[in-house]
């Protein structure tokens, strides 16, 4: 507290001193909140690069599982500790057209052999593939090369869209087998349209 020659208080004095200290409280915040706006930048960067992805499904490749329009979440970090399965839908680039991605589900594993015959059925190291994906059964047109015996690498993958009949797939020589490097991710949970946000099921 401060007084002036005749002994009152100088108001003024006081005044300043809370203006100052209302700045420095004001200076605090304004960093406090910079900083954790940083870190929640930085921790939103991490997870885009490593952990997982927003993505919008465009088509009708992957209908009944999943409708153009759809937004997923695309788990980037799974497949650092365990092998893509069967059945599992995953994210690959395009190898003609950048920053174009496919989504596909796989179908073969690395060292099979995948064939379909003309009336639809998918072998596996020539047995008949059981799977209820399939939006309807694959009409002959559609087989594609795998009406020949693919056999797969150490590293690749057969995929196929759910929309059999309407889907460029590893049945056309332009997308063809798929190579682990290649997978972006797994698609994890849909979280657009809000009537289906849910965790996606692939087996």
């Amino acid at each position: 507290m401060v007084k002036s020659m005749n002994g009152e208080i100088d108001r003024s004095e006081v005044k300043r001193k809370g203006g100052r200290k209302k700045l420095n409280r004001v200076l605090k915040e304004m960093i406090g909140t910079l900083v954790y706006l940083l870190i929640v930048l930085c921790m939103v960067l991490f997870v885009v690069r490593y952990v997982g992805q927003r993505t919008e499904v465009w088509g009708a490749s992957m209908e009944s599982t999943l409708n153009d329009g759809d937004n997923l979440i695309v788990d980037k970090i799974t497949y650092h500790f365990k092998d893509p399965q069967r059945f599992d839908i995953i994210v690959f680039p395009f190898q003609y057209e950048e920053n174009t991605f496919y989504i596909k589900r796989i179908i073969g594993l690395p060292g099979e052999t995948v064939q379909i015959d003309l009336d639809g059925t998918i072998y596996i190291d020539g047995e008949a593939l059981e799977e209820n994906y399939g939006r309807e059964i694959i009409k002959p047109e559609n087989v594609g090369i795998a009406i020949k015996p693919i056999v797969l690498g150490e590293d690749e993958y057969f995929v196929m869209g759910d929309n059999r009949n309407n889907s460029s797939d590893s049945r056309t020589e332009v997308v063809g087998n798929i190579h682990r490097d290649d997978i972006v991710g797994r698609a994890w949970m849909r979280i657009w349209p809000l009537s289906d946000i849910g965790i996606l099921k692939h087996q």
